[in-house]
């Protein structure tokens, strides 16, 4: 403490021993905070930003003062702020694109109460959309056992179950994908004995197995059109490496790739083409907001003996007329391997301004890089800039809010080994405030957590359906999708 500048001040509150009074050390320094929510900007419906004081002491007590409304005062003996859920959104409320400050102050052993800096955060006027889903999977990836994918309640801690594999046979469950607050249409895949494509579309719940004969490869990266008619998926040949010494556990590998088309209302599976295809590997498809233009990540056929550090992606798209389902020339949006990066996980902003993206480099998978970073492409003049949101590990899979506003992104720069889900507010010109963890109503809930948050998702909507309905759907024989013959 000798290395601090301490300035005595005279603070009276009244109430119990649990509350600062009488003389008051000032400290200049922020109190360490778990999680770190300094400096952050907030939606003005997000969930308590509960935190854990990690200085040493006998009490706590933080007080929060907005520019409008009443404050809220709580006391702690462990160094635990939980915060009244009523009290905070009405604060929030009050306090929309103003800000809010938490004075911390801590008691010590001589019973003495010292103040630390205040707590600043912003609420910015923009809500966030309501629901998140992410599947949770131990960080490995080998085994399928106790996955599931959950829905988390942003205004407050309710999460719910929406799929457990234990109760399909403990098949596999991945890629859900919603029509970005458009439509109220999902789907998710399911590999192993049950496996097909689960698809929820105008209130019908099918089975669908979208695998044609005329196919070589199954379908995997879905991404609905904005009109909800059709999907795009890529269609994949995977190659999966573990390694025990490299730092990157797992290394996934397309050994071909190429776009595929789903006519949702007729059942009909159909093959993107696009230019140059047969020399091409193509994969995570990305629909422009006003369904005009299908975007993706192509690199050059690898050859038999190829090494997978050299697989550079680039993105590029083509046109479509949803009218006849036909798809123009393609244009190289970003050379990516000529700036020595590969591109993947392309996510367009709902106005249509910018793309997400994560470069690594190299592959199309780079969930285990710790030089994966999310960048932003002006679509206006198609210059692309690392987001201040990013760390010194991976931060990767990425989704956008509804209005464009908010970014909520995967990252290990907490352990290095699980993904945690973090959100920043993105402003109009594409820049990225200082993110935030997911909050939780244990603000320690991460320290001992072990599971990952895998491919979060934005939603506008709650599925209606539960475990035992998908159990049902799922032992039932999946519907065959039919191959498009001109």
């Amino acid at each position: 403490m000798k290395n601090f500048n301490f300035v005595f001040i005279l603070l009276l509150l009244s109430g119990c021993g649990s509350k600062p009074k009488g003389t008051i050390n000032l400290i200049e320094k922020n109190a360490v905070l778990e999680p770190d929510y300094s400096g952050i900007t907030i939606p003005p419906n997000i969930a308590p930003l509960n935190f854990n004081i990690k200085e040493s002491g006998t009490s706590y007590f933080v007080k929060f003062i907005g520019a409008s409304g009443p404050g809220i005062e709580i006391s702690s003996s462990n160094g635990t702020i939980s915060i009244p859920l009523s009290q905070w959104h009405e604060m929030l409320q009050k306090n929309s694109g103003k800000d809010i400050k938490a004075e911390i102050f801590i008691r010590n052993n001589d019973n003495r109460w010292s103040q630390f800096n205040s707590l600043i955060v912003h609420v910015a006027t923009e809500s966030i959309d309501p629901f998140l889903y992410y599947r949770l999977v131990y960080p490995g990836y080998e085994s399928w056992k106790d996955l599931s994918v959950n829905c988390r309640n942003l205004e407050n801690f309710k999460t719910t179950s929406f799929i457990e594999n234990s109760v399909v046979d403990e098949n596999c469950v991945n890629c859900h994908a919603f029509n970005n607050g458009k439509t109220d249409d999902f789907l998710f895949h399911m590999r192993g004995s049950l496996g097909g494509t689960y698809f929820y579309h105008s209130g019908k719940f099918q089975k669908i197995n979208l695998k044609t004969k005329e196919m070589k490869n199954g379908a995997v990266y879905p991404r609905w059109h904005p009109s909800g008619k059709f999907v795009a998926f890529s269609s994949n040949k995977i190659i999966q490496r573990f390694h025990t010494a490299d730092n990157k556990k797992v290394e996934v590998s397309d050994l071909e790739s190429s776009l595929v088309l789903y006519d949702v209302e007729k059942n009909e599976m159909r093959d993107i083409e696009v230019t140059n295809r047969e020399n091409s590997m193509d994969t995570y498809p990305e629909w422009s907001p006003d369904g005009k233009y299908l975007y993706f990540c192509r690199a050059v056929q690898i050859e038999k003996d190829f090494d997978f550090r050299q697989i550079k992606y680039n993105l590029c798209r083509v046109s479509f007329n949803p009218d006849n389902r036909k798809f123009g020339e393609m244009e190289l949006v970003f050379d990516a391997a000529g700036i020595g990066k590969s591109i993947s996980f392309p996510r367009i902003s709902p106005n249509g301004r910018f793309v997400a993206v994560t470069m690594a480099d190299y592959g199309c998978f780079p969930i285990w890089h710790k030089e994966a970073d999310i960048y932003s492409i002006d679509l206006q003049n198609f210059a692309a800039s690392r987001l201040d949101l990013n760390s010194d590990d991976t931060d990767s899979y990425h989704s956008w809010s509804s209005n464009g506003k908010w970014l909520i992104f995967s990252s290990r720069r907490g352990d290095g080994l699980t993904t945690r889900p973090y959100i920043s507010y993105m402003d109009e010109s594409g820049k990225s405030s200082k993110p935030f963890v997911l909050p939780q109503e244990d603000p320690v809930f991460y320290r001992h957590f072990l599971k990952s948050f895998n491919i979060p998702e934005f939603s506008n909507f709650e599925i209606d359906l539960n475990p035992g309905e998908i159990r049902d759907l799922a032992k039932t024989e999946a519907k065959q999708a039919k191959w498009y013959h001109q």
